[in-house]
C-alpha cells in the first residue's frame, strides 16, 4: 500500500493537488499502521512518580491568585479582574485527600511565584502583616498541613525558598535564615523535602518578587550559596533548577551559572498566555498538531542546554498547564485533555522524569474544582494514566502522523503486560491499526466538551454516593483491526503481551 500510495503522491502532485495527495496518502497510512507489542523497544525509564501536582503556595497562604472565568462573563473583558482573593485552601478536605491519594505516588510542589516573596512565620503567633520586605506569610500551621496532607496522600514535597528583599543582608545577598527555619519545622513535624528549587522562574525577576536588577550574575551568586546551605544541612534534598520559564536568553543564562551545582535540571513550559495575560489561543486550536508540539520544541530547548552545560543530569517539567495565567476557558474540560496526554506520553518518551501539572486545585487549569473540589476531565485523565502507565517506557513503532499519536509503556502492576495511550485529535477522520492481540480498551470522548462532561467507553464519569471513585472498566477488543473516532483518546491494555522489557 505504501508503494500505491508513493505512486498516487506522485501522480496528483504533478496535476497541481498536492493537499490532495497529502489526504489520500495520510489515510492509506493511517488504515495500515501494524502494532506488535511483544517486539516494542524500551526507549526510557521514568519516575514512579512521573505525573504529579502543584499545590500553590498562595493557595496554602491564601491571597490572591488567578480568578477563575465564571458562565456569567463569557462576554465580558477576560483581562479586567486577573485575580480574585482567596482563603486557604483546606488540605483536611476528605474529597480533595481521596482524589489527590488516588493519583499517588507523586510529587506535591509548593511553590509558584508567591513562593518568592512568602515570609514564614516560626512562631504561635504569626505577624498580622508580612514583614518588610515580604508580601505573604505562611504560617508553622499552614505549613504542617502540607506535610500531614503529604503523608496522608502519599506525595513528596517538592518546594523552593523565599528570595525577596527581606531574605536579603545589607549588601542585597541572599540570607539563609528563612530557609533554615522551614526545614527544621519539617523535621519536627516528621516531614520531608524531596527536591528544592532555589527560587521560583529566576528568569521573571520582576514579577517574582526579586530585588531590582537581579540578573544573571547575581542569581548565580547567590544559588551558590544555596547549594552550599542545603549540602551541608539537608544533603539528601535534590537540588532541582533554574526553573525558568522562558526560552530565550535570559533562561539561557540563569541555566549557565547554576548548571553545575544541580543534581537535576527543572524547567517551565505554558505554550501560550491565557486570555487573562493577553493570550490569543482559541478552542479550535487546541487539538492541533501544532499546538500539541510545543511542548516538545520547549523540551528540546532544555535538553539541548543540559547535554552541553549539565550531561547526564535528569530532568524535570515542575510546572505546566494548558496555557500560563490560570488557563483559559477550556482549560477546565475534555477539549485539554488531549494536551494533558499528549504532553505526559511525548515527555515520557524523551526521558522526562517527572511532569508536574499546575495545579491540583485552583484555577481554571486544576485537575479539580477549586471550589467543590469535583474532577474535571484532565483529572479523569490522570488516573487512567496512574492506573495503566507503567515506568518503562517503550517505543510503539510508528511515527507520529497528523492528527494521530501513539505512545507505548510496560503496564502498571501488570508483569508481561504493555499499554497503549492512542490520542486521535482529528476533529473529523477516524483512524485505525491492527493490533495482532487482544485488548481492554478504555475510550475517553465527549460529545459536547464544552460543557466540562467526560465520558469513558460511552458514560459519564462522575463520583459515586460518598465520594466513591467508580470503578474504571475497559471493554474487551479482539486482536485484529481497531478504529478510533474522531476527538477521542484510548488506552489499550494488553495482558502477557510477552515482551521482555516488561518482565
Amino acid at each position: 500500500m505504501r508503494s500505491h500510495c508513493r505512486t498516487a503522491l506522485q501522480r496528483l502532485t504533478r496535476i497541481a493537488i498536492p493537499a490532495l495527495a497529502v489526504f489520500v496518502c495520510a489515510k492509506a497510512i493511517a488504515a495500515e499502521l501494524t502494532l506488535d507489542v511483544a517486539t516494542m523497544p524500551r526507549v526510557a525509564t521514568i519516575d514512579p512518580r512521573f505525573q504529579s501536582y502543584n499545590i500553590e503556595m498562595v493557595e496554602v497562604t491564601g491571597g490572591r491568585f488567578w480568578k477563575p472565568y465564571a458562565a456569567s462573563d463569557a462576554r465580558a473583558d477576560a483581562k479586567a479582574e486577573r485575580l480574585a482573593a482567596r482563603a486557604p485552601i483546606d488540605l483536611h478536605d476528605a474529597r480533595l485527600r481521596k482524589l489527590a491519594a488516588a493519583l499517588s505516588p507523586a510529587y506535591l510542589r509548593v511553590s509558584g511565584t508567591w513562593a518568592n516573596s512568602t515570609f514564614f512565620a516560626d512562631s504561635g503567633t504569626p505577624p498580622a502583616a508580612p514583614p518588610t520586605g515580604f508580601k505573604g506569610v505562611l504560617t508553622r500551621q499552614q505549613w504542617r498541613d502540607v506535610i500531614d496532607f503529604s503523608h496522608t496522600v502519599g506525595a513528596s514535597i517538592v518546594t523552593s525558598f523565599a528570595i525577596s528583599p527581606g531574605t536579603r543582608d545589607a549588601a542585597g545577598r541572599w540570607t539563609s535564615e528563612q530557609a533554615e527555619q522551614l526545614l527544621a519545622v519539617t523535621r519536627s513535624a516528621g516531614g520531608q523535602i524531596a527536591a528544592a528549587e532555589f527560587m521560583n522562574e529566576p528568569d521573571l525577576p520582576a514579577i517574582g518578587g526579586a530585588p531590582d536588577r537581579y540578573d544573571a550574575a547575581a542569581y548565580g551568586r547567590d544559588f551558590a550559596a544555596f547549594r552550599a546551605f542545603m549540602k551541608a544541612t539537608a544533603p539528601d534534598v535534590t537540588i532541582l533548577g533554574p526553573g525558568t520559564v522562558g526560552t530565550g536568553a535570559d533562561g539561557r543564562a540563569r541555566f549557565a551559572v547554576s548548571a553545575a551545582g544541580l543534581d537535576a535540571v527543572s524547567y517551565h513550559h505554558y505554550g501560550a498566555l491565557s486570555a487573562r495575560c493577553g493570550g490569543d489561543r482559541t478552542a479550535k486550536l487546541a487539538l492541533s498538531d501544532e499546538w500539541l508540539a510545543r511542548t516538545g520544541k520547549t523540551f528540546t530547548l532544555y535538553k539541548t542546554l543540559r547535554d552541553r552545560l549539565a550531561p547526564g543530569k535528569p530532568i524535570w517539567l515542575t510546572e505546566t498547564a494548558e496555557t500560563a495565567c490560570g488557563g483559559n476557558r477550556w482549560a477546565a474540560t475534555f477539549i485539554d485533555t488531549f494536551r494533558y496526554l499528549d504532553q505526559l506520553g511525548r515527555l515520557a518518551r524523551a526521558g522526562v522524569q517527572v511532569v508536574m501539572h499546575n495545579t491540583l486545585a485552583a484555577s481554571d487549569y486544576g485537575l479539580l474544582d477549586e471550589r467543590t473540589h469535583l474532577p474535571r476531565p484532565n483529572y479523569w485523565a490522570a488516573l487512567l494514566w496512574r492506573r495503566l502507565m507503567g515506568t518503562t517506557v517503550l517505543d510503539a513503532g510508528i511515527a507520529q502522523h497528523p492528527g494521530f499519536h501513539v505512545y507505548a509503556h510496560c503496564a502498571r502492576d501488570m508483569p508481561d503486560g504493555v499499554t497503549l495511550l492512542v490520542i486521535n485529535n482529528d476533529r473529523r477522520t477516524q483512524r485505525r491499526l491492527t493490533l495482532s492481540a487482544a485488548s481492554q480498551r478504555y475510550t475517553l470522548a465527549s460529545a459536547t466538551p464544552a460543557d466540562g462532561t467526560i465520558q469513558l467507553n460511552g458514560s459519564t464519569l462522575a463520583l459515586a454516593a460518598s465520594d466513591e471513585i467508580p470503578t474504571l472498566k475497559g471493554e474487551a477488543a479482539a486482536a485484529g483491526t481497531i478504529t478510533f473516532a474522531p476527538a477521542t483518546i484510548t488506552f489499550l491494555t494488553v495482558a502477557g503481551a510477552g515482551n521482555t522489557n516488561c518482565r
